[in-house]
């Protein structure tokens, strides 16, 4: 299988910074960077000292692993971003904040981005009335997400907001915590990615 289902922790300890895969423990004591500073295995605790492509390398590891995107369709991602007008390191962090499952999350409406993956799958969502059960959908301004009548009642979604209070949405999005309703406002910009992220990094991988 190519999805990686062991200790999602160990990404976070091997960046050296939070990517907050794991919900409600990431705000914890119990976080993994909290509780060991340092690089999983053997040698963690050995400096390490890497080339520019070794760097680049990490850096699109990273943004890969925080949206849960799998190398080939992360690559169709950056192609996209490539052709597209403007800055496309820009154009590439735009169109994964873009993805439903990610939208959910950022609506606090999940804890996790693969929480948020799991309940699009299984059609908890809809999009402009529609169902929708595609992780990848892109969100456009204007559109409405809000969660099916039959599922509001779910632990998971209840828990999740209880503390979107804690992870502020975004400028672009806004939360109707009583109707369990979003509505994107606009499209994402770069302040609203607040996440410890270099695409100019990930640009020069791409093209080196």
């Amino acid at each position: 299988m190519a999805r990686y289902t062991e200790a999602v922790c160990r990404y976070c300890r091997r960046d050296n910074t939070k990517l907050f895969l794991k919900g409600e423990r990431c705000y914890t004591d119990k976080c993994a960077i909290e509780r060991r500073g340092y690089p999983p295995g053997q040698h963690g605790h050995l400096r390490r000292k890497f080339s520019d492509y070794g760097t680049q390398l990490r850096e699109k590891q990273k943004v890969k692993r925080i949206y849960g995107v799998l190398e080939k369709q992360f690559r169709i991602y950056f192609q996209t971003a490539f052709r597209k007008k403007g800055i496309t390191g820009e154009n590439l962090l735009f169109l994964l904040e873009s993805r439903l499952d990610n939208v959910v999350y950022r609506l606090g409406l999940a804890s996790s981005r693969a929480e948020a993956r799991q309940l699009v799958r299984h059609r908890h969502f809809m999009v402009n009335g529609r169902v929708v059960n595609i992780p990848s959908y892109q969100v456009r301004p204007g559109d409405r997400i809000e969660v099916r009548e039959k599922s509001r009642k779910m632990a998971r979604i209840a828990e999740a907001l209880e503390t979107v209070d804690r992870r502020s949405v975004p400028s672009w999005l806004e939360l109707d915590k009583d109707h369990f309703l979003g509505h994107a406002k606009s499209s994402p910009t770069r302040e609203d990615i607040s996440m410890n992220i270099d695409e100019d990094l990930i640009v020069a991988f791409y093209t080196r």
